[in-house]
């Protein structure tokens, strides 16, 4: 070690904003397709290679993108509350993280192997199905209110935002703990559907 600088490692100090924004949007969007086509560990070696690229990215974690897919969340749900708007944002803004805290630190307490950082990550991305399912009801609520075709479609997303959960967040448990971890991953997406419902 003789003081001297590294420059084999690309620094970032030196791009401009923009570079900086487009690599963390690049990012951000390239964990939401891993979030909306969850993999499982299978036998074939084209499979394995899929399962340990999602592994690195979910090593990689950030809240850039929870934190868009909660803020995206809390506004279409604030719009179509109407006079209440500013108490459903809060209220969805702080059940988003408080809840994925408390099932992080459930998941640890169990004996998890994932970070706290990399939990409220992977919770706040396994949202997105919920948020983007808030903003169709949006839109589609101007032209018809049917708690049906509401109820059908966050069924989808509900079940949509567990699976990818339980994918990813099982792979740090042990299998006679799965379950104990698993539920309130259940009720934190079951009360965030609730709560586009109503």
């Amino acid at each position: 070690m003789d003081g001297a600088i590294d420059v084999t490692t690309p620094s970032t100090l030196d791009e401009p904003i923009s570079e900086t924004i487009m690599r963390d949007l690049r990012q951000v969007s390239s964990k939401l397709r891993v979030v909306l086509i969850p993999t499982k560990t299978r036998t074939t070696l084209s499979s394995r290679y899929d399962h340990e690229e999602v592994l690195k990215q979910l090593k990689d974690w950030d809240l850039w993108g929870p934190l868009l897919v909660c803020l995206l969340l809390s506004i279409f749900l604030s719009i179509d509350a109407g006079s209440q708007g500013a108490l459903v944002f809060s209220a969805v803004f702080l059940i988003v993280w408080s809840g994925a805290a408390i099932v992080t630190i459930n998941a640890q307490l169990l004996g998890g192997t994932i970070s706290f950082f990399q939990s409220v990550c992977v919770l706040g991305y396994c949202v997105f199905p919920l948020t983007v399912v808030a903003g169709v009801l949006l839109i589609v609520h101007t032209f018809l209110k049917s708690i049906i075709f509401d109820s059908i479609f966050v069924a989808l997303a509900f079940v949509w935002s567990t699976r990818a959960s339980v994918v990813f967040i099982g792979q740090f448990i042990s299998e006679e703990r799965k379950v104990l971890a698993v539920f309130p991953v259940f009720f934190f997406y079951i009360f965030l559907s609730w709560m586009i419902l109503i």
